[in-house]
């Protein structure tokens, strides 16, 4: 089971992820992306340091993210994953896909923020 917080700060929205990313989790976690979407919103965090576990349908709702937050400029940086949960990245290269980090002011850094 997973839990998701919503934060904002300096206008930079965050979620962070608690549990489990996995094919459970994907709906709650795309409606939560389709409203950041709507809003156009510029930069969104996601804070995986207490995800403990990710998917495939964990990576393809972040992708679809990805992916349509570039048609209104929008930014998406990862930050706090956790070795297996890295590792998972790793594995299927998404590591160069996605701006990754130990924290936020450092994925902030690399997002150009």
């Amino acid at each position: 089971m997973m839990k998701i917080e919503k934060s904002e700060t300096n206008g930079v929205s965050t979620l962070k992820l608690i549990g489990e990313l996995d094919l459970h989790a994907v709906p709650e976690l795309r409606a939560q992306f389709l409203a950041f979407a709507a809003a156009k919103t510029s930069v969104l965090l996601v804070d995986f340091s207490e995800t403990t576990y990710i998917d495939s349908s964990g990576l393809a709702v972040l992708i679809e993210y990805f992916k349509e937050s570039a048609t209104f400029g929008g930014k998406l940086g990862l930050f706090g994953l956790q070795k297996k949960v890295l590792a998972v990245f790793q594995l299927v290269r998404l590591d160069r896909f996605f701006p990754i980090a130990d924290d936020a002011p450092a994925v902030l850094a690399r997002l150009g923020c």
